[in-house]
This record gives C-alpha cells, sequence and structure tokens, in this order.
C-alpha cells in the first residue's frame, strides 16, 4: 500500500514545512509498527520548492489470515480463497487509514509545537493512491471528495492492459488537488478510504461512532453524501448509522443556531444521566472472580500473584471473605497493594482478615495450604512454559485449596483490538498467549492430574467469532479427592 502527500514552496514558506506537520523529518526513514504490518515513511524529495512525504504500509499477509477471515475483517467477500488471496496488501482500505492515523496522529489533530502557526495554514496540497478499491468507481470517488474543495483524478485501472475487451477492474489510481489545511486532508482521507472500499479489517463497534464525528468535524455534517459515508464507514449496522446520523443532525443544527452542541442537546442533566457507561475488562474480571467465590462459599482466599492489590482490595469489601493472603514475588508491587490498602491505618479487626506475603509461585509453600480457595488472576501467562509445570504442582498439588480460579487473556480476540501491532501481546511481560482450544486443553490435563474437576467462564463481551477478551477456568475438587489426596501425601511422609 502506497501514499504520498506533496506539497510546493517559497524560500519565505519553504515546501520542507511538510516535515514539521507531519513530525517526520525529511532526512530520516523511519518505520512504525501497525496492526497488521509496518509502516514507513520516506522523502523521496525534500527542497524549499518541492516536498514529497510518501508513506508504504507492508501489511503482513499471515496476520490478516490469522486475526480475521471474512467481509470487513481482513478478507474480501467476492471469492472463495479470499482468505489467503486477496487485495488488502496492495489496495488502500482501513488499514492504511488506520495507519495514517496511528503514524500521523498529531498532524491529524492540526498540533505542531515547533511551528504553532502551521496547522493552520492552507497549503496547495497534492495526494497520489496509486491503487483505490472504488465500490462505486470514478464518479462516486469524484462526488465523495470534490465537495471538501480537491480537484479529482480518479483513473479506473484495466483489469489487464493486454486485454481491454475484459473492461476496468473496481480500483482506481487517485489524485487529489486543493489547498487544505494538512489535517483536514488527512482526516478526509482517514474517513473515506474505508468508505471507498466499503469494507473495515477489524470489529466496528460504538467506539467508530465517536472516530467518525471527530474525523469529520468541519465537513462531514454538510457533506451531500452523509448519508453513505455514515453507513459504509460503520459497516452499514444500522444502529450505529442512526445513532451517528442523529449526533451529526445536531452539530448541523447548532452550526445553523450558531449555539454549542451541548446547548442544543440539553434535555438531560449530566448529573443525572443514568445511562451505562462501558465496564472497563479489569473492572468485569475481578467482578467474575467475585462471584465464583461467592459460588463456593470461599471464606479463606488466597491471590496468588496479586500485583498491586486490586483483587485484595475487592475481596475487603465483602465481610464473607474472613481471611484473604496476597502473595507476590516482587516486593515492589506488595509495598505499593500495601499503600493502596491502606495497610498502616487499618483498623484492627480489619487488619485481621488480610495479609501479604512475598514468595514465589515456582515453589512449594507451606503457608499457601489450608486455604478454601486460591485465584490466580492474569498471571500464568508471565511464566516461561517450562516453569507451568512448577506452579500447577505448588499450586493444585502441594497447596491444594477446594477451588481455583485461573483466568488468562484470550489471544483470539486480539483480532478486536484496533491499535493492537500483529503478532503482539497485550502486555511486554506475557511469555505468551493462548487460545480458548489451548486453554482448555490445559485446564483439563490439570484438572485430571490433580483430581479437579473444571468449568469454563467468559469474562467481557463474548464475540461469537473470536470468543471473549478473558477466560476463566474454575477448578473444583470434592471433599473425598481431598481427604484421599491427604491420606497418600500422609503415607508418602
Amino acid at each position: 500500500m502506497f501514499l504520498t502527500i506533496s506539497t510546493t514552496g517559497t524560500p519565505e514558506r519553504p515546501a520542507t514545512d511538510l516535515g514539521f506537520l507531519l513530525h517526520k523529518h525529511p532526512d530520516k526513514a523511519q518505520a512504525f509498527s501497525t496492526s497488521y504490518g509496518k509502516a514507513h515513511v520516506v522523502y523521496p524529495e525534500a527542497s524549499v520548492e518541492r516536498c514529497t512525504a510518501a508513506l508504504l504500509l507492508e501489511v503482513d499477509a499471515v496476520a490478516l489470515v490469522r486475526r480475521g477471515k471474512g467481509k470487513g475483517r481482513g478478507g474480501a467477500p467476492d471469492a472463495a480463497l479470499a482468505q489467503y488471496v486477496n487485495d488488502r496488501p496492495y489496495a488502500a482500505s482501513s488499514l492504511l487509514a488506520v495507519a495514517l492515523s496511528s503514524v500521523f496522529s498529531s498532524a491529524m489533530k492540526g498540533t505542531c509545537q515547533a511551528k504553532p502557526e502551521l496547522p493552520a495554514r492552507p497549503l496547495p496540497l497534492r495526494v497520489e493512491v496509486p491503487a483505490l478499491p472504488a465500490r462505486g468507481g470514478a464518479d462516486l470517488v469524484r462526488a465523495l471528495f470534490e465537495p471538501l474543495g480537491w480537484t479529482v483524478s480518479a483513473e479506473p485501472v484495466a483489469l489487464d492492459t493486454e486485454f481491454p475487451e475484459w473492461g476496468d477492474s473496481r480500483y482506481v489510481s487517485l489524485v487529489l488537488e486543493g489547498e487544505q489545511r494538512l489535517a483536514d486532508a488527512l482526516r478526509h482521507l482517514y474517513v473515506l478510504l474505508p468508505v471507498l472500499d466499503d469494507a473495515k479489517h477489524y470489529w466496528v463497534s460504538s467506539d467508530e461512532v465517536d472516530k467518525l464525528l471527530r474525523a469529520g468535524e468541519g465537513w462531514l455534517p454538510d457533506h451531500p453524501e452523509q448519508k453513505l459515508i455514515t453507513s459504509r464507514y460503520l459497516s452499514r449496522r444500522w444502529s450505529l448509522t442512526r445513532q451517528a446520523m442523529e449526533r451529526l443532525e445536531l452539530v448541523r443544527l447548532a452550526e445553523t443556531d450558531d449555539s454549542a452542541v451541548e446547548e442544543i442537546d440539553n434535555a438531560v442533566d449530566e448529573q443525572t444521566d443514568t445511562e451505562e457507561k462501558p465496564v472497563p475488562l479489569a473492572v468485569q474480571r475481578r467482578d467474575a472472580i467475585v462471584g465464583a467465590l461467592k459460588a463456593t462459599d470461599a471464606a479463606k482466599v488466597l491471590d496468588l500473584g496479586c500485583g498491586q492489590g486490586q483483587l485484595v482490595q475487592e475481596l475487603l469489601r465483602d465481610t464473607r471473605f474472613t481471611e484473604i493472603v496476597g502473595v507476590d514475588v516482587s516486593m515492589r508491587a506488595l509495598t505499593i497493594a500495601s499503600r493502596r490498602l491502606k495497610l498502616d491505618r487499618m483498623g484492627e479487626r480489619q487488619a485481621e482478615r488480610v495479609k501479604l506475603v512475598q514468595g514465589s509461585l515456582a515453589y512449594t509453600d507451606k503457608r499457601l495450604k489450608g486455604y478454601d480457595a486460591a485465584v490466580l488472576s492474569e498471571v500464568i501467562e508471565h511464566l516461561d512454559l517450562p516453569r507451568l509445570p512448577a506452579l500447577e504442582y505448588a499450586v493444585f498439588g502441594s497447596a491444594r485449596p477446594r477451588t481455583v480460579i485461573v483466568t488468562t487473556p484470550n489471544v483470539e480476540y486480539n483480532v478486536r483490538w484496533e491499535t493492537l501491532p500483529a503478532g503482539h501481546v497485550r502486555h511486554g511481560d506475557h511469555r505468551f498467549e493462548w487460545t480458548r482450544e489451548e486453554f482448555r486443553g490445559w485446564a483439563g490435563t490439570v484438572a485430571e492430574r490433580h483430581g479437579y474437576g473444571v468449568e469454563f467462564v467468559p469474562v467481557g463481551p463474548d464475540d461469537p467469532e473470536v470468543g471473549p477478551p478473558t477466560q476463566m477456568a474454575v477448578f473444583t475438587v470434592s471433599a473425598q479427592n481431598t481427604k484421599d489426596q491427604n491420606t497418600k501425601e500422609e503415607k508418602a511422609a
């Protein structure tokens, strides 16, 4: 995928000011990781009279297959082998739009600390996109860009130049020319490239409405093709399209009345608004763990790998948990947890319920025996795989609580995070992240080996294609199995 932005200048206003606006030095070739590959920024020419910045996006074709299949998620809808053979690595699409917003984020926001006056200044710009999918043809390209002040050249690309009778493909070679602020030009491209392609490589959720309105500020409310742009950008999801159209109408009314949107849309007092806000995944995970602990009637709980003590703090709020022990190998984490819990100022009765201890989960520890339940929340993925059996034995074999709750990321869900680069895990310290099948296989083996039963619970939105963002396993052991195990250990001793 390839896109160039060019401008001309004079000694008083050199064309190389483009480098300040883009926050990319013309003398350097730079590379940036994106969701599905690597973006390169180079300047084929950089002089006072003319400057060109080129964005080259190298798409990881394997990541496309692994992380998204089907229409709107990386594959083309019009071929049986589309997940393997498609135009995604070569033609401008939402992949390139995301790269634009990631690599040129400051320019898109219209900020320039080095020369604050530049973002507000229109420049003579020329934008070239050699291969642009255009579902609707060159006429639609002109209908989208010309109302924004661009002079548009959209030349259809022939299916095969040696066989002109085959006609034109659905691709055009696009050239835009006009006096535009660079931030406006980038926002036009960010919205209209995926609109013309009529597909998204990632799942479209409600936050896409906010992205559309931010990028469309100042031009989308009055665009004659507003409805088509909104519908295609939101992957024709009717509920999201209606929501966006209603908010755009508010913007139009506010501009007509020379008022702020907040003054027009004032029917609900924000202080009394009861509309639910999205719950962070970490909160959903803690709620799921606490719910599972309550279901087992656990009173004495171990938080293994307690980190900064968020779960310990949550458990302390419920008096049914009479003894809570947080264990972590990091003294720094335990210090932060102690500060979070205000242990030095905690009342005596409350302090008797909680204890923080340093310990490694790779070794058996007599202090961990005799508890009703143990929690390993987002812990196992931080261990090297060869050390995992040691943790398994320390928890399931030696400490052997009645219930063990394990949560870990579902790597299949990573495709739903647009900003997560291809092949990357969610945290730099993660040694691995498992698919649902891998996690179930590991949990089943552990349960069988140590005499536990296991159930699996989704945490967070359970996507029909890739599952939930967090997967949780609840291991339980019967009283008889515990008795048998204790008998074996006594005989061995």
